[in-house]
């Protein structure tokens, strides 16, 4: 652990740990007699069997869902739909990440925020609600960090441009597919519907029709 490893993810830090661990196998320390790899085997013979089911390493809270959507955290807080506002909710916290879960559902995922008084919001979980108040589309705090492709930037403004409200409020409902479909996905379809200059959202084929058919 010197230098202090830097890694995109845990996931990179393990296996970089695992790999050194590996190439020390033949190494022979002071004052033993057998290789690593060798008291490695010894040990493992004694080890007691795994529990039957994982140890869930984290820690665990029931709180209460805010009337913003946002559940508190070790002082952070984090976004889940609005469809769960004022329920109570089990968070389990976790090094990396947050899993919130009501009853049996898991209902929202983010990456662990390490900083204090932190907001850290999913866009999508607020999507549903300004579908109905499309006027906060633009004055929506959880998403004014939202980075999406250009083509869906230049499919809002034909949207608008051409039907005026009615065209904010169909652009939120293109933005909803990301609920269901890979953002890769639906930006396929947009850029296929402009390419063909026809816009617009058919609510009906939304969910009977890939993702690229979205698109009338």
């Amino acid at each position: 652990m010197v230098p202090k490893p830097r890694f995109a993810s845990f996931d990179d830090l393990n296996a970089h740990l695992a790999e050194q661990c590996r190439k020390r196998m033949d190494d022979k320390l002071r004052g033993h007699k057998g290789t690593i790899g060798e008291r490695f085997v010894a040990d493992a013979e004694r080890f007691q069997p795994l529990p039957v089911v994982p140890y869930d390493a984290c820690d665990k809270q029931s709180v209460r869902v805010s009337s913003l959507s946002l559940v508190r955290y070790r002082g952070n807080d984090y976004s889940v739909p609005t469809a769960y506002g004022h329920q109570q909710v089990l968070v389990r916290g976790y090094v990396h990440e947050v899993v919130i879960a009501c009853g049996a559902e898991v209902i929202a995922r983010h990456v662990r925020s390490w900083e204090k008084e932190d907001y850290v919001y999913d866009p999508l979980h607020y999507l549903a609600l300004i579908e109905q108040k499309t006027n906060a589309l633009d004055q929506a705090a959880p998403l004014a960090d939202w980075k999406l492709p250009e083509a869906f930037l230049t499919l809002r403004r034909l949207m608008e441009a051409r039907m005026g409200k009615k065209g904010k409020r169909e652009f939120v409902q293109v933005l909803r597919l990301l609920e269901t479909f890979r953002i890769t996905d639906v930006e396929a379809g947009v850029q296929s519907a402009l390419e063909r200059g026809t816009i617009g959202f058919p609510s009906q084929a939304c969910c009977a029709y890939p993702a690229r058919q979205w698109m009338r």
